[in-house]
């Protein structure tokens, strides 16, 4: 007999057993399912998104395919070979099943903050699958060195922190880095309410206009030359040099470092190798405007419009089978991904994973309730903001704001050259924007730019300039 097949496609992000544990999901799907075969096929991490393009013109899209949190207008203009959208809904593909071929339906048990994040007019229009937020981690020996009683909360806490740590003796040069990432320029503007583009980050309609100097966007700029002028920030000099700034907190050449949640697994081991106490807190935000919500990034994986059904049946029970409690906790202890579902976060906690792992805690609580004794008020409202922005070329913005800082920090106006990197922005997003709508964004080939197009797809990881590779020197030098 026959089996149907289910080709998924995924990046390899190169973190150790990756790809062997997405394998080892693909066969335990088929013991449980012998009618079904799914294939498991890591891509490029950094053309992935463009062999997912030229796939659809030949007609050999894959089922299911898992895209960066930034991607989420191109996955909505990529077009298959016919015309017509390449992706569909999820939530309209499940509908009001229950289990499909025996598995629960998890879509209702997703985390809010990356539910919302996928969702588009409220429907969710892909499966979350790696959730991550931004988090500040500490050496505590430094801190209580410098007489910092308590991790930074705002980015005044932050500022007051790095001057304690200046006045020791024999302490440190600087006292924080970060990378030089937009994922931390998303946070700033998200916990003040400000946007990246209009229609409400483009989810009350396509993005037009973009704003990269905004006040929002001036404030958490100004604040961050201001550390770096007054010699409390890190600039290793790169973008976004991750591996760099992780080195300078293993080896105590910073007592701070803020990172994506995703680097949890790492910053402890490179504690524990050097000998100190790390202490891991939500990501500061500004005292001077109210608490609006927080950032998230990771990847969703979509679902190939136009499957026929025991091919759709297939892909979506794959799904949730992949989120359930029991995968979807073992991918969290793997990665240090947040847990996707609540029941995953609940079954950590009675395992007792968090009692015993304590800074794992810290970005669920971030991207869901906060802890009762933090700044932020508890479940913070939903808004455009906190839910994220949707436009084209989004990793091209990225790139942008990226270098327009990386001169600022090098002496440039914060005002003159951000108000020049939103005009660049804007032409990266209006010729996207041209090119989507007229040609249904399909393969670069069809591009009247193809260059331009060939970025489009290419940066889909864009400013991530490292392997994982990269990060395990660092724990393991």
């Amino acid at each position: 007999m026959s089996k149907t097949v289910i080709t998924v496609w995924v990046p390899d992000l190169t973190f150790p057993g990756w790809m062997e544990r997405w394998h080892g999901f693909g066969r335990e799907f088929n013991q449980r399912h012998p009618d079904y075969e799914v294939v498991i096929e890591g891509k490029d991490f950094w053309t992935f998104p463009l062999e997912v393009a030229k796939a659809a013109q030949h007609g050999k899209q894959p089922a299911l395919a898992e895209l960066y949190f930034y991607l989420g207008q191109t996955a909505r203009d990529m077009r298959a070979q016919d015309g017509s959208p390449l992706f569909t809904s999820v939530e309209r593909a499940v509908g009001s099943r229950q289990h499909i071929l025996g598995e629960p339906v998890v879509l209702d048990d997703v985390v809010g903050a990356f539910r919302e994040y996928y969702t588009h007019d409220g429907d969710l229009m892909s499966m979350p699958s790696v959730g991550t937020t931004s988090l500040i981690y500490a050496n505590a020996e430094l801190l209580e060195a410098a007489g910092v009683s308590e991790l930074p909360q705002t980015w005044d806490d932050v500022t007051r922190a790095c001057e304690a740590v200046a006045r020791m003796n024999g302490g440190p040069e600087h006292a924080i880095t970060w990378s030089n990432h937009g994922t931390f320029f998303q946070q700033a503007l998200a916990t003040q309410g400000g946007l990246l583009v209009n229609n409400d980050n483009g989810r009350s309609g396509r993005a037009t206009t973009t704003d990269l100097a905004s006040k929002e966007m001036l404030r958490w700029v100004e604040w961050w030359r201001e550390l770096h002028r007054d010699g409390h920030y890190l600039h290793t000099g790169g973008i976004p040099d991750w591996a760099p700034t992780m080195q300078a907190f293993a080896d105590g050449q910073v007592a701070m470092r803020i990172s994506s949640s995703n680097d949890v697994n790492y910053m402890v081991r490179a504690a524990e190798a050097t000998g100190f106490t790390m202490e891991v807190g939500i990501c500061p935000f500004t005292n001077d405007v109210d608490y609006t919500g927080n950032a998230v990034a990771g990847t969703s994986l979509w679902l190939a419009n136009g499957l026929d059904k025991s091919e759709e049946d297939g892909a979506l029970a794959f799904l949730q089978f992949l989120h359930n409690p029991e995968n979807a906790a073992q991918r969290h202890k793997d990665n240090s991904f947040a847990p996707i579902t609540h029941a995953s976060f609940d079954l950590l906690e009675r395992e007792g994973w968090f009692e015993r792992h304590p800074y794992h805690r810290v970005a669920s609580d971030h991207v869901s309730a906060y802890p009762r004794d933090a700044r932020p008020p508890q479940g913070a409202p939903a808004t455009p903001v906190s839910q994220g922005a949707v436009f084209g070329d989004f990793a091209g913005n990225q790139d942008v704001m990226t270098r327009a800082m990386r001169d600022v920090l090098d002496g440039a106006d914060p005002a003159d050259r951000f108000a020049r990197a939103t005009e660049e922005a804007q032409r990266l997003l209006d010729a996207y924007n041209a090119y989507a709508i007229e040609t249904g964004f399909r393969s670069p080939d069809d591009s009247p730019n193809s260059s331009l197009n060939v970025e489009y797809f290419t940066t889909a990881m864009a400013g991530r300039d490292y392997s994982a590779a990269d990060l395990e020197k660092v724990v393991n030098r």
